[in-house]
């Protein structure tokens, strides 16, 4: 049963171009999100990484399907050695004024019922909400 998707809001202080450079250079990536080595902005591109702190249990793996400079990324989000389910997340940039605000969209959760609770619908909202409106934004932000 499809569920409505995640959605996590925020307005970040900092344009447009400097919270993409954020989202899509692993240097900075490596920053605030995931060391994630080889990611590479084309579409089509699979990158794979593991959660922060060097146990590599939860490999994540996304393919990339759509790129808007400054506007949109969007990929795919699984989890092969947990999981068959397969989900998409999408990063959407709006300028306001000289901030910008990131929309985060993760659709498909419910497809990683066979991962069992730590890929809850509740686990990922929580992770979302910190590396959009916590990590994100202290990192762009003075």
């Amino acid at each position: 049963m499809k569920t409505k998707p995640i959605i996590v809001e925020a307005i970040i202080n900092a344009p447009v171009a400097k919270v993409w450079q954020a989202l899509t250079t692993k240097q900075q990536m490596k920053e605030w999100y995931f060391d994630i080595p080889d990611f590479e902005l084309t579409t089509g591109s699979t990158f794979n990484f593991y959660e922060p702190g060097g146990n590599n249990k939860y490999h994540h793996q996304g393919t990339i399907k759509e790129i808007i400079i400054d506007e949109k990324l969007q990929h795919t989000w699984t989890h092969p050695s947990h999981s068959k389910g397969e989900s998409l997340l999408t990063w959407q940039l709006e300028p306001q004024n000289g901030r910008t605000k990131v929309t985060l969209t993760h659709e498909g959760t419910e497809n990683f019922v066979d991962g069992g609770s730590t890929f809850s619908r509740e686990s990922y909202e929580a992770g979302w909400n910190e590396i959009v409106g916590e990590s994100l934004k202290s990192f762009l932000e003075p």
